[in-house]
């Protein structure tokens, strides 16, 4: 018995093994090294001088890093409940089975296996005041076209727009666990005579709440990382720096200004937003399933 139990136990260390060895080498040893570099001077040409909290005190000075952070924030706030309530707006439209139920699902979850850049490309081609099929499209019908590329607040509504179409992922899970969910109860609902609306808000929220949680706190990360290469493509930060987030204001600062050790830094505080919208997620859910109950 004993030597089974030992056996056993080689064999979850060693199916552990490869996500262990992968966790160092891609998420802790990355980190440790962002660390490292922000606490120095280092431009890739001349070795690295430690300068100890140097670069994290330039960034409270920093006008740009601010505006990048106050810009993050306004993004994250409209596009991860755009997201999410995407996700589950049509995993509730979807998970019964009727006539071409697949094609429909395949349909919302392509989008998220483009590539972004050709998204990226496709959106620039569309809002473009000039000839892109919007302003065209407004104009037709007689309404104002939206400058989309020309002022700040259509710029970030634009980036929030092409996130939106990368939720497949999402739905995915969000559908999966829709149907997992117990049909008795919903018979229960209807015979006793609750109305959609009820039965949404009292039955199914209170029952998906954990996996949206999941998926808020999951798409925190995941806007900023699908933020990027529109802001960087079709809007170039701009205009007046409305769409220079914080993972653009360090590319740009690491790749183009060669300030590797002040990008880290960013990096580094980046995280910590993260980190701290993320436990805010989680404290704002937790009441609402606590009010739920």
């Amino acid at each position: 018995m004993r030597a089974r139990r030992l056996g056993e136990a080689t064999t979850a260390r060693l199916m552990v093994a490869p996500y262990a060895i992968g966790t160092v080498l891609l998420l802790a040893l990355p980190a440790l090294v962002t660390l490292t570099l922000a606490l120095t001077e280092y431009d890739l040409i001349t070795a690295p001088s430690f300068t100890g909290l140097s670069n994290f005190g330039d960034l409270l000075d920093d006008p740009a890093f601010g505006d990048a952070m106050v810009a993050t924030l306004v993004f994250l706030g409209f596009a991860v409940p755009l997201r999410v309530g995407g996700a589950l707006a049509l995993a509730l439209l979807l998970h019964r089975g009727f006539r071409f139920a697949g094609a429909h699902r395949t349909a919302a979850y392509l989008p998220s296996v483009v590539p972004d850049v050709a998204i990226a490309l496709v959106w620039l081609f569309l809002a473009n005041p000039l000839y892109g099929p919007i302003p065209i499209l407004f104009g037709a019908v007689g309404l104002p076209a939206p400058d989309l590329l020309t002022t700040g607040p259509g710029a970030v509504a634009l980036t929030v727009l092409i996130s939106a179409f990368a939720l497949g992922e999402g739905f995915i899970i969000a559908l999966a666990v829709r149907r997992e969910l117990p049909e008795e109860l919903y018979e229960l609902a209807r015979v006793e005579g609750a109305s959609p609306l009820y039965t949404f808000r009292r039955l199914t929220l209170p029952l998906m709440a954990p996996t949206l949680a999941l998926l808020t706190c999951r798409d925190v990360g995941l806007s900023l990382q699908f933020a990027f290469v529109p802001a960087l493509l079709v809007t170039e930060g701009g205009p007046d720096r409305a769409t220079t987030f914080l993972p653009l204001l360090v590319y740009r600062n690491a790749f183009e200004n060669g300030r590797y050790g002040y990008a880290s830094a960013m990096t580094v505080v980046t995280f910590a937003l993260t980190l701290l919208v993320v436990a805010a997620q989680l404290r704002v859910l937790r009441r609402g399933r606590l009010a739920l109950d």
